[in-house]
């Protein structure tokens, strides 16, 4: 199903509970940011929101709110404790599929090459000896995270026409990394054969391409790309959304909106630090778009 829609289109646990009052005015704006990467890298690359937003908002603080993992932003975004987050496609869709009026997706980014889509890609160690995804066949596989629409969703959904065989009966074991980051790090350590993370698939895999998580980690100094190989990559999936809390007022989302559409311009080192990589800018969007990711979801997963 997925397949051939989709090529056409913590420390914050406290936070997560009680939703505030339905439009009220804030004196604090507050981020999530998904789990899988170090924590103080997470930090560190959204800083520059916390030290622009206030004077564009209005706000007297911007507080970042870095979760464990996805089901932490998720959850405080339906809690309504959580104004503003970046989600993958199937992120968005559990979020949707338990609550279709807690948030409004708003932008998606845009590839270098004009794309508003990126890929599932399956990576070994180079010294593995496997070139293949065939020569996974009785391997132990890992992915990201449930909530992980390249680590989990996708390849779920489109890795069986490829292998022509379910995922739990093709290879041996499966498993979770614990996010991107972790994931590449534990099959590098051979906990798993190989595993599933994102990527631009713009440039060159020698690179880590030019954006995603293995992008990242060459820039963090954290991986070789000599030491990968990369076994298969799925049909295009759609850039997950920019969302912000639906009962947000009406000004400071369209400032907010204004100020992301222009940052990729106004502030490119803010813009590539928070999206990890190299991308054109931002487009708009809304629900519309993640119809058939939402539809993939909930066949598959069930919420």
């Amino acid at each position: 199903m997925l397949k051939n829609i989709v090529l056409a289109a913590a420390s914050a646990a406290a936070l997560f509970v009680a939703a505030p009052a339905v439009a009220e005015d804030l004196k604090e704006f507050r981020i999530g940011i998904l789990g899988g990467e170090n924590e103080a890298d997470r930090l560190r690359n959204f800083q520059c929101m916390v030290d622009a937003l206030p004077a564009v908002l209005g706000v007297e603080k911007v507080a970042l709110f870095p979760a464990a993992d996805y089901d932490g932003v998720i959850q405080g975004l339906l809690g309504g404790t959580l104004d503003y987050a970046e989600l993958g496609a199937s992120g968005y869709a559990k979020t949707y599929l338990a609550d279709p009026k807690a948030v409004e997706p708003i932008l998606t980014t845009v590839q270098t090459d004009g794309s508003t889509g990126y890929y599932s890609v399956m990576v070994a160690r180079k010294d593995s000896g496997m070139t293949k995804l065939e020569e996974m066949k009785g391997k132990k596989l890992g992915f990201a995270d449930p909530d992980s629409t390249s680590g989990f969703l996708v390849p779920n959904v489109t890795l069986p026409d490829a292998i022509g065989a379910p995922v739990k009966e093709y290879f041996s074991e499966t498993g979770f990394g614990g996010g991107h980051e972790n994931l590449v790090l534990e099959v590098l350590k051979g906990t798993f054969d190989a595993g599933t993370t994102w990527a631009s698939g713009v440039g060159e895999f020698a690179d880590g391409y030019t954006s995603g998580n293995l992008r990242k980690m060459v820039d963090k100094g954290i991986l070789k790309m000599d030491d990968l190989v990369e076994l298969w990559k799925s049909p295009l999936i759609p850039n997950g959304p920019i969302v912000v809390r639906s009962t947000l007022n009406d000004d400071m989302k369209a400032k907010f909106k204004a100020f992301m559409m222009a940052m990729p311009e106004a502030n490119p080192d803010c813009f590539k630090a928070i999206q990890g990589g190299d991308f054109k800018g931002f487009v708009e969007v809304n629900s519309d778009f993640y119809k058939p990711i939402i539809a993939a979801r909930k066949s598959t997963i069930g919420g």
